[in-house]
C-alpha cells in the first residue's frame, strides 16, 4: 500500500519559492490502478516523481507498505525502489542498445546474470507484444512499440507498484487504448498496483478505479472514479470532464441536462427516442461520447424546451430507463 501523509514540496526560497506540492494525502490501496489528474503545471507529475523520491520531498511522509521512504539509508531505498517501476511520456530508451538489452538494463543495474536477465527480458518482451523485435533499435519502433520496451522494462525487476507518468499522451487514440489495455491485463494479471499520471480524463474513465483531482498544488477532490465522472463537485474537475462546455451554460433559455454514459449500450439510441417517445424537441448542446466493445462512454449535454411540462416529460423518461443524467447550471 502507499501512503501519502500531508506531502509538499518546494523549490527554491524566499520571494522565488514555488510550491508544486501542498499537504497531500491519499492512499492507494494494494491491486488498483489509482489515477492522478489535473491540468499542466497542477503539481501531479511532482507528485509521482515523490513517491518513488526521484523528488524529496520538503514535508510529509510517504509510507510504502509501513516503511517511510525518508528514513531509509541511501542503500535501503535503492533497494526499496527495485519494486517501484515507472514509465514515462518520453519512453526514456537507450538509443544505443537493442529492445532486448533496453529491458535487460535494470537487471545488469542489479547484478543479474546475463543469460538470467536475457529469459527474464524475452518473457516480458513475449508479455508486451514484441517478442520478434527484440533485435531491433529505438529508433526502429513507433511510438507505441517504444512505449511497450519501456513498460517491459518497468517490469524486469517485477515491481509491485507501477507509476506511469503521462504515459500514453505523446501517443494516438488507437495506440494509447492499445496501451490502457495491456496496462489493464498486467495489473490483472501480475496483480501490479498502478498509478497513473495523466491529464485526460477519457485515460482515467477507462483504467482507473479511484482518482484524485490535483489542481494548483493541492487535492480538489477524490473518489471513485464513476461517482467523480458523474457528479464532479469542483470546477476542475468539471472543467477536466466536460472540456469546452462551460462556455454554454447559463447562455441558453431552456434547461441543461448532462446525460452520462458510462457503460450503456452503445446501440441504445437516446436521444433520437426522447424526440420519438416524449414528443419533444432537444438541442444537443455539447457532446464527448464513445464506443468501447459495443459499450458506450462519456457525456453529453441537451438543451431541454423552455415548457415546463415538456422537460419534466424528458426527465421522467431518462428515470424510467435508467439513464445517468444531472441538470447543468
Amino acid at each position: 500500500m502507499i501512503e501519502l501523509r500531508s506531502l509538499g514540496k518546494e523549490y527554491g526560497e524566499g520571494d522565488g519559492k514555488v510550491v508544486a506540492l501542498r499537504d497531500i494525502s491519499l492512499t492507494v490501496a494494494d491491486g488498483e490502478i489509482f489515477g492522478i489528474i489535473g491540468l499542466s503545471g497542477a503539481g501531479k507529475s511532482t507528485l509521482v516523481r515523490c513517491i518513488n523520491l526521484l523528488e524529496r520531498p520538503t514535508s510529509g511522509e510517504v509510507v510504502i507498505d509501513g516503511r517511510s521512504m525518508t528514513e531509509l539509508s541511501r542503500a535501503e531505498l535503492l533497494q526499496m525502489r527495485h519494486s517501484i517501476g515507472m514509465i514515462f511520456q518520453g519512453f526514456n530508451l537507450l538509443e544505443q542498445r537493442t529492445v532486448l538489452r533496453n529491458v535487460c538494463f535494470p537487471l545488469e543495474i542489479v547484478g543479474v546474470k546475463r543469460a538470467d536477465a536475457e529469459k527474464r527480458a524475452r518473457e516480458l518482451l513475449k508479455v508486451v507484444g514484441l517478442e520478434e523485435r527484440a533485435g531491433a533499435y529505438p529508433s526502429q519502433l513507433s511510438g507505441g512499440q517504444k512505449q511497450r520496451v519501456a513498460i517491459a522494462r518497468a517490469l524486469a525487476t517485477k515491481p509491485k507498484y507501477l507509476l506511469c507518468d503521462e504515459a500514453t499522451s505523446a501517443l494516438d487514440p488507437n495506440t494509447t487504448q492499445a496501451i490502457l489495455d495491456l496496462l489493464k491485463t498486467i495489473n490483472r494479471t501480475m496483480g501490479v498496483t498502478i498509478v497513473v499520471i495523466t491529464h485526460e480524463m477519457r485515460v482515467i474513465d477507462q483504467i482507473c478505479d479511484r482518482v484524485a483531482v490535483i489542481d494548483h498544488s493541492r487535492i480538489a477532490e477524490m473518489g471513485e472514479v464513476r461517482e467523480v465522472f458523474t457528479n464532479p463537485r469542483s470546477q476542475i474537475a468539471r472543467e477536466l470532464i466536460l472540456p469546452g462546455s462551460k462556455k454554454i451554460n447559463g447562455e441558453l433559455g431552456g434547461r441543461l441536462v448532462r446525460i452520462v454514459f458510462d457503460g450503456e449500450r452503445s446501440s441504445k439510441p437516446v436521444i433520437s427516442s426522447i424526440v420519438m417517445e416524449c414528443q419533444v424537441p432537444v438541442n444537443i448542446m455539447f457532446a464527448d461520447t464513445r464506443d468501447l466493445d459495443g459499450t458506450a462512454y462519456g457525456h453529453m449535454i441537451i438543451q431541454l424546451p423552455d415548457n415546463e411540462r415538456e422537460s419534466e416529460r424528458v426527465l421522467s423518461w431518462l428515470r424510467e430507463n435508467e439513464i445517468t443524467y444531472k441538470e447543468e447550471g
